[in-house]
């Protein structure tokens, strides 16, 4: 008498019920690598801009935008190499979110660290004083560098990424 072993594994599948296909994994490929390098990217070009700052005035809304666009040169870069693909909408909606969000967490620990180590309990008394009897110039300028970032990852993101599109390069 022989046995019948039942497969209990399932396969995946969509919405449409039917199995996904077997390279659906490499399909969609995992992002937060790509916004590491994205941070990565970032933050060299920062601190170098940084340095340059010390020795020419540069503005500073100037030196994030050109970060962010090396940042994403970067991360498109990486993923056209990896990939031997063009990211699609969805996926630099993705880096973009992801790349901007790493942008603003590195920004808030940098602060933190100047507020901390930087500043004495005079200067940390004044700057909130001053937030306290002026909140809208405050609040205006961390919404236009929000808005500033979004908008510049957004268009360098997409720009590189027709750049660099390996189907356009053959055509």
């Amino acid at each position: 008498m022989s046995r019948k072993t039942t497969n209990l594994n399932k396969s995946k599948t969509h919405s449409g019920g039917e199995p996904l296909p077997k390279n659906h994994e490499s399909a969609q490929p995992k992002l937060a690598q790509y916004v590491g390098y994205f941070a990565i990217g970032y933050t060299l070009a920062s601190a170098i801009f940084m340095m340059i700052q010390t020795k020419l005035a540069v503005n500073s809304q100037l030196v994030t935008v050109l970060s962010i666009i090396i940042g994403a040169y970067i991360a498109v870069h990486k993923f056209v190499k990896h990939q031997q693909r063009a990211l699609n909408s969805d996926e630099i909606n993705r880096l973009m979110f992801g790349g901007v969000a790493v942008v603003w967490l590195l920004t808030v620990i940098y602060f933190l660290a100047i507020w901390f180590w930087l500043f004495d309990a005079v200067n940390r008394e004044v700057l909130l004083e001053m937030a306290v009897q002026q909140p809208l110039p405050l609040v205006s300028s961390l919404v236009m560098i929000l808005v500033l970032t979004l908008v510049s990852a957004r268009i360098s993101l997409w720009a590189i990424n027709r750049l660099l599109d390996p189907k356009r390069k053959t055509m």
